[in-house]
């Protein structure tokens, strides 16, 4: 076993949460969600942000708009809905009893 997939497969698994979480801050280029994943160590291409950013639209939790650019094609801004925004808190409350355990854990077996 290889711990480069582990790794790879817990980095996959709070991608949706961690997009979801810069959303809420408003309207994102996905250029600029990639930039704010990478530098918190989350390194993600735009092959992997994409298919994500889908299913999350298509699940109801992100909404897009589309914006002319004076260099190039139009650009697709995403954006947290309400539906979202209830996920996320969902996903939060998950995120920090999960945290809560793994440092129980931790420090039980220090």
């Amino acid at each position: 076993m290889k711990v480069e997939n582990t790794k790879a497969q817990m980095r996959k698994g709070i991608l949706e949460y961690c997009i979801l979480y810069i959303m809420k801050e408003g309207e994102y280029y996905p250029s600029d969600i990639i930039v704010e994943l990478k530098q918190a160590k989350l390194i993600i291409v735009e092959g992997t942000l994409y298919p994500l950013l889908t299913r999350l639209k298509n699940a109801g939790l992100l909404t897009y708009r589309w914006e002319e650019s004076t260099m190039g094609p139009p650009r697709k801004y995403y954006s947290i809905t309400e539906i979202g925004k209830s996920f996320l808190e969902e996903l939060n409350g998950t995120w920090i009893e999960l945290s809560e355990a793994i440092k129980k854990i931790e420090t039980k077996h220090k």
